[in-house]
């Protein structure tokens, strides 16, 4: 009897010591794919679009009829601050009227900066190196680890002294364990006013979309807005962020960029951070740009 009661205590154990080990092979096997997953593919996934249901509430109607006096005083205060705030905004977006009799306001853009003076993109009088028109292409390697790389080509036009336009295209490489490698590019084009122009400091922004690929294939809108102070002959400090709406979540692009001028050529070395969904890539840069008319 006593023999049998140990047999069936050991057959007991036996198979709950099994349980235990398919639970935590199981459990191992999860972790090992979650953590094996890339940085990209977690960036995608808190992009994609989320279904969401929403109630429908209905609210009774009220009679205002006897609210006809606070809504013509809503009318009238209301549209005085509109007016006060949209001519605010105007001054700060575009140019306030104590700007205009500034040299910067009637600012010519150089063909590239320090050519014979030590003005950076702007210049208060025109020489030979005033130009109306003006296009830089720059192209610079991103890098995190040797697992996460990328490639950032950029186009950037600037005419009729305050308008510009800009295209953007940021390739993404990952090597992965389980999945091979994972890519991902956004594909950025910003209409741009150049707001502050000195000749030693400028300051854009600008509105536009962005597409994103891989697996995402989105368009959203996004803004800009960006710097560049030219503090010693041939060295400049340069620094831009752009945001991205995707679905209910967002890419954040900033740079922080030191250049150095040399004809119509620019050395780039700096510091890029993405953050795309809720993943962050902080990355290392370098490259070269070249300024031509």
């Amino acid at each position: 009897m006593r023999h049998n009661l140990c047999v069936v205590f050991c057959l007991n154990i036996y198979f709950a010591m099994k349980q235990w080990m398919l639970f935590f092979l199981i459990l191992i096997s999860l972790n090992s794919v979650s953590y094996s997953q890339g940085k990209i593919k977690k960036a995608e996934e808190s992009l994609k679009k989320i279904e969401k249901t929403e109630n429908t509430i209905s609210n009774p109607n009220y009679d205002d009829n006897n609210n006809s006096e606070g809504d013509f005083l809503t009318e009238v205060v209301g549209g005085l601050f509109f007016q006060i705030f949209a001519y605010s905004a105007y001054g700060i977006a575009f140019e306030s009227p104590f700007e205009t009799e500034h040299k910067g306001s009637t600012a010519i853009l150089n063909k590239h900066p320090y050519t014979n003076t030590n003005t950076g993109n702007y210049s208060y009088n025109w020489n030979e190196n005033s130009e109306i028109f003006t296009t830089t292409i720059s192209n610079h390697f991103i890098f995190e680890t040797n697992k996460i790389y990328g490639n950032h080509l950029n186009a950037n036009m600037k005419f009729l002294k305050r308008l510009g336009l800009e295209i953007d295209y940021l390739q993404l490489w990952e090597e992965t364990t389980n999945s091979g490698n994972d890519a991902l590019a956004i594909y950025t084009v910003l209409a741009k006013y150049q707001r502050v122009r000195t000749e030693h400091f400028n300051s854009w922004w600008g509105l536009g979309v962005a597409y994103v690929d891989g697996n995402i294939n989105e368009l959203g809108f996004t803004y800009g807005l960006g710097a560049e102070f030219f503090f010693i002959r041939p060295f400049s400090l340069e620094s831009n962020f752009n945001q991205t709406l995707i679905n209910d979540n967002s890419i954040n692009k900033f740079n922080a960029l030191l250049n150095y001028h040399r004809k119509q050529y620019k050395f780039i070395l700096g510091y890029e951070h993405l953050k795309i969904g809720d993943v962050g890539f902080s990355n290392v840069t370098g490259g070269l740009g070249f300024f031509f008319n």
